[in-house]
């Protein structure tokens, strides 16, 4: 399950328990949505009550950002206390034209995320 909050130029996505094809398919359509605006945006997204994710998840993460969106994205920010998830987000520079970083303080992240 996924929670999104939009504001201005960031969309904040909060998973918890497992994050399904459907979830991803959600927060898809708020940042498809928010890209139909001028400039590009920032993502903010709280992993800490992720369990896992389904595979289907992981291939449409790859087409969605390093297929069709690698250059839309300004900032994108992953709250995690999870080690892997951070060298997830890491890698994931190599193939996204965005500054991204891992957090463990979720405001930290926010502030970081707004400017």
């Amino acid at each position: 399950m996924i929670t999104i909050e939009e504001s201005s130029q960031l969309v904040n996505i909060a998973v918890m328990g497992e994050f399904t094809i459907a979830d991803f398919k959600q927060f898809e359509e708020h940042a498809l949505h928010k890209l139909t605006a001028p400039g590009k945006i920032n993502l903010l997204f709280d992993l800490r009550g992720m369990l896992g994710y389904t595979p289907d998840v992981a291939w449409e993460e790859l087409k969605f950002f390093r297929r069709q969106h690698n250059h839309d994205f300004s900032k994108i920010a992953v709250v995690t206390d999870n080690q892997w998830l951070t060298w997830q987000a890491w890698l994931s520079r190599l193939f996204v034209d965005a500054d991204i970083r891992a957090f463990s303080d979720y405001h930290e992240a926010e502030s970081w995320a707004r400017i």
